[in-house]
């Protein structure tokens, strides 16, 4: 489980497509080299790579190897990643430790488009268009998960989508500062309001 507080902002340092197991006709997964300020690492714990839940397989000099399997890359656009893109990391909650976001699974729910960025005063307002299973367990002033980014949805705007506000420390200190009109970003909704839909689709 994860807070979505950022604790580091990584670099992809290079992705290999892997030979899968041909014989049980499995789709080839995607080996990615991560460049990261942490220490201690240890191979099998959880690390959010941009906000996708990735289990560290080797543990380098100045980083750590992950394996997307092609689930992962089947929903998220860690496929498309290349060397030289910066991601958002968080390791995993560890029992005791101040819980700063809200709760995150690391579980992507799909993928969003960036549709306008526009600053207001010291905020700067990203709005975003949402897969509808994500919409509908969003509402306003409550969490989403955007990159790995625990967020404070600003508005629903009656057109559709989800708006949020970045402050200057999330900005600088995350890849979400960089975000522009058109760009894609990794989704995940509240996972309360998942638990509440399911609810009520079951009592109803």
């Amino acid at each position: 489980m994860f807070t979505g507080v950022v604790s580091a902002v990584g670099t992809i340092k290079a992705g290999k497509r892997e030979a899968g197991s041909a014989k049980r006709g499995l789709p080839p997964g995607l080996l990615l080299t991560v460049a990261a300020p942490y220490r201690g690492l240890k191979r099998g714990e959880s690390i959010a790579v941009n906000g996708a839940c990735l289990t560290v397989e080797k543990v380098i000099k100045g980083g750590f190897t992950v394996h997307a399997i092609a689930t992962t890359l089947d929903r998220t656009l860690i496929g498309e990643y290349a060397a030289g893109r910066r991601v958002n990391l968080e390791r995993a909650l560890r029992a005791g430790d101040r819980f700063g976001g809200h709760i995150v699974q690391g579980h992507v729910d799909g993928v969003a488009r960036v549709t306008a960025v526009a600053d207001r005063e010291d905020a700067r307002l990203i709005d975003l268009d949402v897969p509808r299973e994500v919409r509908e367990v969003t509402v306003p002033h409550g969490s989403i998960t955007v990159d790995g980014v625990s967020l404070t949805v600003n508005a629903l705007p009656a057109s559709g989508g989800v708006q949020v506000s970045l402050i200057p420390f999330t900005r600088e200190h995350t890849t979400l500062g960089a975000l522009r009109a058109g760009d894609r970003v990794h989704v995940e909704g509240d996972v309360l309001g998942k638990y509440v839909r399911a609810l009520c689709r079951t009592s109803s």
